[in-house]
């Protein structure tokens, strides 16, 4: 079975080069359009180069240290192996990521060329565009795992490697982290900069050519929205299957080596069916583009469903049934979130159109109601999450196997993550649509044109939440599957709260994870900050501008927003890694298990109420820009836009980094169970 996973990894591989290169030959449109693309291409790839050079430094200096740390133990060879596995997980996340950004502006300008002549053209320009970093995420990840796997000789010791590959995940996780945080404090930046001043200040519409913050906007739509989505998913796929590995580890008795393996096959089964259902979509031309998205999903959620049926079947032997329902569960559960998900973020629902109308009556009401509608947002999901861990335990239970309820929700989290490609294709269509109208906007091209943009940047920003709902959920199931991984290696049975210092690391977990976010949205101020100014700066010293008889410097602002990113995500991602770390050092390693938990706790429903109010906040905004209750330019409008700057930071940095917080705590600690164990002062 290993060498049908490489095979299907590499079929991944080539599908995503075939869909670049197929990309690449469309049209590029008017000389206009290729100006517009070529700045935003120069500004995005300059910012990646910078970012993943300080991104760089910090994971070889920390592949180092664990190292060390290991060899101070007495235990090298397991120090190499996880330094080793480190380098190479941070590496290909990185690798993932660029890769999608590096296409995704280049899908931009022919997405746009493409809604010159039709909408399906333009839909499945971008949905391939979004597809190459979400097969190759899928296909590297598992590449990577069961590279390892064998490298470390797995198939003949296959008790002791899973947990000597975890520093993979870590590294995925601390590479994501940063991917995450640079590109959402970049991103949103950048937004908040062009918004408020473009749109409030000098009431000129989004995405216009005399804004000079608009290039540093549609740069960020891709360091933040695809490359920092890539790794974060890239690192969720690589912790969770080596999760699920270390569970497997239990039943090796009952299952032998393919209880181990099968969360690799599980995954690769996933990726043809997301290959199959992204080849699927098209749409008429007078179709909502929602409705055939969600077609080629329903079709990657069936395929996965029978290719997990498949795997439970042949790797599982005589308990497959009662596994193969609790990996249905799963892909239930992601249903689900999707589901609950558009219910609250978009705007032809109820929670979206009370914070629309809110906003007659001022910003102060719409952030109110913003803010209530995410609080809201967080109870349907966590029940879902609930049932899904309850049903899914039970189902294992139901095997009869010792450790058969662990083992059943690591196989939900299996088919939960099954349609991981499809899903991330769909969140990079965002971004891709987004650029695609800014380039019709700013290159002039007819109101036609720009209704089919608009038409797909609405879809975008739907697929957007929906991802953010769905990597939430994931990163739940995910997280309890990797809290069990770790109780196992470090040799613990249960974290008991009642102890006070244990007590004080779940205290300490919460208050990071708060903590963590607070960093993150001051982030996101500190650089908008130095951009608004820059923005009124340059309307205040060149009236021309505005006037349209010269243009705005748009690389000044490029480069104040690259520099306030990159010197703003640095000290929020050492606090993520320095508290665990610490806690585990000082207080034992039962005490950092509680930090696990109630980290993981905290950190999903938050990440809930910030991804959720965010999107709800800005969908609000779309909602009135539509036409309705005084539309564009009212004072309904502006309290919109000032509401919608808020859940900015809420939902493209702090919460999407929040996903990355949660697994970066269980593949961190996985990684220092040992040292924890060896070193203590307190615990």
């Amino acid at each position: 079975m290993i060498a049908t996973i490489f095979i299907i990894s590499l079929v991944g591989v080539a599908v995503a080069y075939f869909l670049a290169k197929s990309i690449l030959k469309l049209g590029t449109g008017t000389d206009k359009m290729r100006e517009i693309a070529k700045a935003i291409q120069e500004g995005a790839e300059a910012f990646l180069k910078r970012q993943y050079t300080t991104i760089t430094i910090l994971s070889v200096s920390l592949a180092v240290i664990i190292f060390f740390i290991y060899f101070f133990i007495g235990n090298i060879e397991l120090g190499w192996k996880t330094s080793f596995s480190f380098i190479l997980g941070a590496f290909a996340s990185g690798l993932a990521g660029y890769i999608g950004m590096y296409v995704s502006v280049r899908a931009n300008i022919r997405t746009a060329a493409a809604a010159q002549t039709s909408l399906n053209k333009a839909l499945r320009t971008a949905l391939r565009g979004g597809a190459v970093s979400g097969i190759l995420v899928v296909s590297l990840s598992l590449l990577g795992v069961a590279g390892l796997f064998v490298l470390f000789d797995g198939l003949s010791n296959p008790l002791l490697v899973p947990l000597e590959i975890v520093g993979f995940g870590f590294g995925a996780s601390f590479v994501a982290l940063f991917a995450q945080l640079g590109g959402g404090i970049y991103t949103k930046a950048a937004d908040v900069g062009a918004d408020l001043v473009g749109k409030v200040e000098a009431g000129i519409p989004e995405d216009d050519a005399r804004n000079p913050a608009v290039i540093a906007d549609l740069v960020g739509d891709n360091v933040g929205d695809c490359a920092g989505r890539g790794a974060d998913l890239f690192e969720s796929t690589a912790a969770e299957n080596i999760g699920a590995m270390i569970l497997g580890i239990v039943l090796f008795p009952v299952f032998g080596i393919s209880g181990i393996i099968f969360p690799l096959v599980a995954r690769a089964f996933g990726l043809i069916a997301s290959i199959i259902g992204i080849f699927s979509v098209n749409a008429k031309e007078d179709e909502d583009p929602m409705k055939a998205l969600n077609r080629g999903y329903y079709l990657t959620t069936v395929l996965a469903t029978l290719g997990l049926f498949l795997a439970t079947y042949y790797l599982l032997h005589a308990h497959w049934l009662y596994l193969f329902l609790a990996g249905v569960v799963g892909i239930a559960t992601s249903q689900i979130f999707v589901h609950l998900t558009q219910y609250y973020t978009e705007y032809k629902y109820r929670p979206v159109r009370d914070i629309a109308e809110a906003s007659q009556t001022g910003p102060a009401t719409n952030i109110i109601t913003g803010f209530a509608v995410g609080l809201e947002s967080c109870a349907l999901p966590v029940v879902v999450i609930s049932a899904a861990l309850g049903g899914s335990y039970f189902l294992g239970n139901m095997t009869g196997i010792v450790g058969g309820g662990l083992y059943g929700t690591a196989v939900a989290t299996m088919g939960m993550l099954a349609t991981a490609a499809y899903i991330l294709a769909m969140d990079n269509f965002g971004p891709i649509t987004d650029n695609a109208g800014g380039i019709i906007e700013m290159s002039d091209a007819p109101a036609d044109v720009r209704k089919k943009t608009d038409l797909l940047d609405s879809v975008g920003n739907t697929t957007k939440a929906l991802t953010k709902g769905y990597a939430v959920g994931s990163a739940a199931l995910a997280a309890f599957l990797l809290f069990s991984a770790y109780l196992q290696d470090a040799h613990l049975t249960s974290v008991d709260l009642s102890k006070p210092i244990v007590f004080i690391g779940g205290l300490l977990g919460a208050m990071l994870v708060f903590w963590f976010s607070a960093l993150a949205i001051k982030a996101v101020g500190k650089a908008a900050y130095y951009i608004i100014n820059d923005v009124r700066a340059q309307f205040k010293e060149n009236p021309g501008i505005m006037l349209g008889t010269s243009k705005p410097d748009y690389g000044r602002c490029v480069d104040i927003a690259t520099r306030g990113a990159l010197k703003q995500m640095v000290f929020p991602g050492v606090v993520a890694v320095a508290v665990p770390t610490l806690v585990g050092f000082i207080l034992g390693p039962e005490a950092v298990g509680a930090t696990l938990m109630v980290g993981t706790i905290a950190g999903v429903i938050l990440a809930l109420v910030l991804n959720t109010g965010g999107g709800a906040w800005d969908n609000a905004k779309k909602y009135i820009e539509t036409g309705v209750l005084g539309g564009k330019g009212s004072d309904t409008h502006k309290a919109a836009v000032v509401g919608d700057t808020v859940g900015d930071p809420f939902k493209d940095t702090a919460g999407p980094s929040l996903h990355v917080l949660i697994k970066l705590l269980s593949t961190l600690t996985l990684v220092l169970a040992p040292m924890f164990l060896a070193w203590n002062l307190l615990g």
